[in-house]
């Protein structure tokens, strides 16, 4: 966990796997007609990207001088796929932590409605930025809403009475996956997080239903998905469930531990007919 401050004493945090480098901030040609707190765009390696003041995007009562710049940071992230800056006052350090420890925010912190988790470490608590919802205010996806996917015959039977769950922290993210599989026919169930979707696993058991099909992000308060996927798999009645992760973290690494994990498959957010095709291809490979 990347760990940085905006203004005054408190921390914020993001995931440190999504960060390709922290550079100084350095003057930058300026985007017409971008939202407010994108300040301007610059280039790594020579790609371009937006570089957005956190402070303005979490709508804080006191953001940048101009003047105060030059001891400013841009930490450079890939996120979602595409690559993004974020202006912070001062980058603090970097630590190590399991995604249990994360809890999910008490109202208190509910003014900003962009903080996915809190941390309680050293005597001071650490404000999670939820990436996604920032990403999506202030530079929204191009609307995609796979209605153009066309089901055969046998994806529709693939999808006959099954019971899909998904787990996800991000009150967006799982916005999105529901209207993806809306798309598809499919009314999911919903979890916020690794523990409640388990619980809700267990419960579902006890009642004699059992879920198809697992749709879950792997950097969740309480229990991320790797540790879900873990406890599942030693699970004996829910060994045949179908687990794909669903995660924000670009390339390999992540993709391939999900499978060591026991994941069936893994993809990177956020493609609508990409996710439609993944979860079609999941229920019949269960109905074969």
């Amino acid at each position: 966990m990347l760990l940085f401050t905006l203004f005054g004493h408190q921390v914020f945090g993001i995931n440190v796997l999504k960060i390709k480098e922290i550079i100084p901030y350095h003057k930058m040609n300026m985007l017409p007609g971008s939202h407010h707190a994108v300040i301007g765009v610059a280039q790594l390696r020579g790609q371009p990207f937006p570089v957005i003041d956190l402070a303005k995007a979490l709508s804080m009562p006191k953001t940048a001088e101009l003047s105060e710049l030059d001891n400013y940071s841009i930490i450079i992230s890939e996120f979602n796929r595409s690559l993004q800056g974020f202006l912070v006052n001062k980058v603090d350090q970097i630590i190590s932590l399991d995604w249990g420890v994360i809890q999910p925010p008490p109202s208190t912190v509910g003014r900003f409605n962009y903080i996915t988790g809190v941390i309680n470490r050293d005597n001071r608590i650490i404000e999670v930025i939820d990436v996604e919802r920032v990403l999506n205010e202030v530079a929204p996806p191009k609307d995609s809403t796979g209605q153009g996917i066309q089901l055969t015959a046998e994806q529709v039977e693939a999808i006959r009475d099954k019971l899909v769950l998904i787990v996800d922290d991000s009150a967006l993210a799982r916005k999105q996956i529901i209207q993806t599989l809306a798309t598809i026919g499919i009314d999911p169930l919903v979890a916020k997080d690794g523990k409640e979707a388990l619980d809700y696993l267990n419960s579902l058991q006890l009642e004699g239903r059992h879920v198809d099909l697992i749709v879950s992000d792997i950097e969740m308060p309480e229990m991320d998905g790797y540790t879900l996927t873990r406890a599942i798999r030693k699970n004996a009645d829910l060994a045949s469930v179908y687990i794909l992760l669903h995660t924000s973290l670009s390339g390999a690494v992540s993709k391939e531990y999900a499978v060591s994990c026991g994941a069936n498959a893994a993809l990177t957010k956020f493609v609508t007919e990409e996710l439609a095709e993944a979860v079609l291809v999941g229920l019949c490979a269960i109905s074969e």
